[in-house]
């Protein structure tokens, strides 16, 4: 895939809207999250650039730009906290969520 022009602040607003869209359904809590880690526009940036992708593209943009920015273990904690806090936030962890963060913890072992 080619280079993505991320900066890191649009790469966690993407994941983090990825893992909130994971029982397809996005709440105004889960989106107060998002804004909490990104400033607003950068989240409506990600936000739209996310609307136009499917799963596939999503997942590969993800990688691809997780490696540039050389992520590594304790980068990958910090954002699989910050996940687990979107998922909580609405007061339920549901078996979407429960499987999107499965995924994503054996997808981020990868890098």
């Amino acid at each position: 895939m080619k280079t993505i022009d991320w900066t890191r602040d649009e790469l966690v607003a993407y994941i983090l809207l990825f893992a909130a869209n994971s029982d397809f359904k996005e709440d105004n809590k889960e989106r107060n999250v998002i804004i909490s880690k990104v400033d607003m526009d950068t989240f409506q940036e990600i936000h739209d650039e996310f609307d136009n992708d499917n799963d596939y593209q999503g997942i590969q943009k993800i990688m691809t730009s997780l490696r540039q920015h050389n992520y590594d273990k304790d980068d990958v904690e910090i954002l699989m906290a910050d996940i687990k806090i979107l998922f909580f936030s609405d007061g339920e962890f549901n078996i979407n969520e429960r499987n999107m963060l499965k995924s994503l913890e054996r997808l981020f072992k990868t890098l």
